[in-house]
């Protein structure tokens, strides 16, 4: 990618985002936000997975 390639993209991401209306924003980003926390737990967020594989050890040694 070349470096006006790259700025062309850039001033097409800032164009867009300066177009849509505030309240337009603050909900994608609340939606994006929902969508996130749903989708992944803190512990794997934090930590990758090890604290997952642990815990699947856990339960399938009581079993």
């Amino acid at each position: 990618m070349s470096t006006n390639d790259y700025v062309k993209y850039v001033t097409q991401q800032l164009i867009k985002f300066m177009d849509t209306p505030k309240e337009t924003r603050k909900q994608q980003r609340e939606e994006k936000l929902k969508n996130n926390e749903l989708s992944t737990v803190y512990t794997n967020r934090w930590f990758g997975m090890l604290p997952f594989s642990l815990r699947l050890l856990v339960k399938n040694r009581k079993k």
